[in-house]
């Protein structure tokens, strides 16, 4: 029997799915939430010497759970089942759902936060109570207990090299990824759980981590709301959920706890929130998405997209636009249920795209929202049902971007050696040479549903910084403005959004706000 399959079996470890009675549980700190944020301050917490329970919505899946088939995968691992949106649906929303929350559907990409981002968190944002510096040796850490180490070129698969042969064909920046992997066999379905445990996510490093140090994990529970009595938090009410995660048992939850750790994500922390009636700053506010624009390109040799690292190259080369939203380059796996709900057509046009799967490669552009006044980002509220949903009107502004952006995709697919590029508009635009390519994306629709756009970095929401009227908990330590006892550590935290893949961005601040909480007194 492996380790993680003894972690999963521990007496500490609990299915809620499985409750005969309802659940009454006492800690010293209860987390919500098992991802980036979660299981680190979990881990540090726990071997600190804390009493630590873990409340986690998805299920406890392993490597046996990961088929790389997406009918058996995307609806037990993605939040609403794969299928969740903005609010007008002119987004769709990929988030993790499960014990290691979205790290275990993340495609590996691993970067640490840009110094300057750093700063104009500092500057612009009342973030004073941490610098770049202190975030290096908790990075560091992580690295090496994550095996984050750097791709080398010939590693590329076919899809990330035409990326990078055509950005170096152009002059522009571009560079190979840093994965959190160990022993990866390639098997090119990250997005899907990894199969052989390879990637390194909190499910395999973190969360097993904290359950040896004592930490306790209930899982299959859905955190409804704290019960606040003026400024502190007396308990965690929840309700416990059948074995797919979509029906309720019936059954609830109670949890008691000196402090309380709210680390489910962009979107779900602040919706916890405003459950609870926690709406001091401006929860739910500056929801940032890093919205993304794709591009496929039919080549003459096989690409084979599906195959290999999803991830491994990268352009920052547009990063910075002065008074434009910058965006960056990455290529994407192809996905065939993912693929076939993005790709533009009907019927014959729809399945004559597919067709072309093999020799097609996927290459998106990643707007970086949230340094600029006119782009403030999304709010998120709550259904009638106490579920979130994200308001995210598209600025002018990012429109712009978009088209920007389009171009530039297009212009580095021919410069790798293209037939045929093609956006994803409905009809697609078709473009075969460099010369047609600004009359022809500039001919084309950027509207709400007329171009697909979709997101798989959720930042903001819960912002952090020193002054309480534009944050929601502070830059010190997370902890809450008002309520004494709750501290908010994960990506929902970021007062704007990155520039980069948000999980290692995650990883070190949430490392860096655990061990100074594991340093205060009871």
């Amino acid at each position: 029997m492996t380790k993680l399959a003894l972690v999963r079996g521990s007496p500490n470890v609990v299915d809620g799915s499985a409750a005969t009675g309802d659940l009454a549980l006492e800690a010293d700190v209860c987390i919500v939430g098992t991802g980036a944020g979660g299981a680190v301050t979990a881990a540090v917490l726990a071997e600190a010497g804390a009493s630590v329970l873990m409340v986690e919505e998805g299920g406890y899946y392993t490597s046996n759970d990961f088929t790389m088939r997406e009918r058996d995968t995307t609806p037990r691992l993605y939040q609403e089942g794969g299928t969740r949106t903005t609010k007008d649906t002119a987004i769709a929303v990929l988030q993790g759902k499960a014990v290691g929350g979205t790290t275990v559907v993340n495609w590996t990409t691993s970067f640490r936060t840009p110094e300057d981002v750093v700063q104009t968190w500092h500057d612009k944002h009342a973030v004073k109570g941490f610098a770049y510096p202190d975030l290096v040796p908790h990075w560091e850490a992580i690295e090496k207990r994550l095996a984050i180490a750097k791709v080398d070129v010939g590693s590329l698969n076919a899809n990330n090299k035409k990326l990078y042969d055509g950005c170096k064909a152009l002059g522009w920046e571009v560079d190979t990824l840093r994965r959190n992997v160990a022993s990866c066999l390639q098997t090119g379905f990250c997005g899907l759980g990894c199969p052989v445990n390879a990637k390194r996510s909190m499910l395999v490093t973190m969360v097993p981590d904290a359950i040896d140090a004592g930490a306790k994990l209930v899982f299959r529970a859905r955190a409804d709301r704290y019960v606040v009595k003026g400024n502190t938090i007396t308990s965690l009410e929840g309700t416990l959920l059948d074995a797919e995660g979509i029906g309720l048992t019936g059954k609830k939850l109670v949890v008691k706890a000196k402090r309380f750790v709210t680390s489910g994500g962009a979107i779900n922390s602040p919706a916890l929130l405003l459950r609870s009636g926690i709406t001091d700053g401006p929860v739910g506010e500056r929801t940032f998405l890093h919205p993304v624009v794709a591009s496929g390109a039919f080549y003459e040799e096989a690409i084979h997209p599906y195959r290999g690292a999803p991830q491994s190259a990268a352009s920052h080369h547009f990063a910075h636009r002065q008074d434009d939203v910058g965006f960056f380059l990455e290529a994407v796996p192809w996905y065939p249920s993912l693929s076939a709900s993005a790709v533009p057509g009907f019927g014959s046009a729809h399945l004559d795209f597919m067709k072309h799967a093999s020799h097609t490669a996927l290459h998106i552009a990643i707007a970086i929202d949230g340094f600029h006044d006119d782009v403030p980002g999304g709010r998120v509220t709550l259904r009638s049902s106490g579920m979130p949903v994200v308001d995210y009107p598209i600025p002018a502004k990012l429109w712009s971007t978009f088209r920007f952006a389009q171009k530039r995709l297009a212009e580095a697919q021919l410069a790798s050696g293209a037939t045929e590029v093609h956006t994803l508009h409905d009809p697609s635009v078709r473009i075969t040479k460099k010369e047609e390519i600004d009359a022809l994306v500039d001919a084309a629709p950027y509207e709400p549903c007329r171009v697909p756009v979709f997101t798989a970095h959720q930042m903001g929401g819960c912002a952090m910084g020193d002054d309480a009227s534009r944050a929601v908990v502070r830059s010190e330590d997370l902890r809450h403005h008002r309520v004494e006892n709750l501290w908010v550590i994960d990506g929902s935290v970021f007062p704007t959004s990155l520039g980069v893949n948000p999980q290692e961005s995650i990883y070190g601040l949430a490392r860096l706000m655990a061990t100074r909480l594991a340093a205060r007194k009871a």
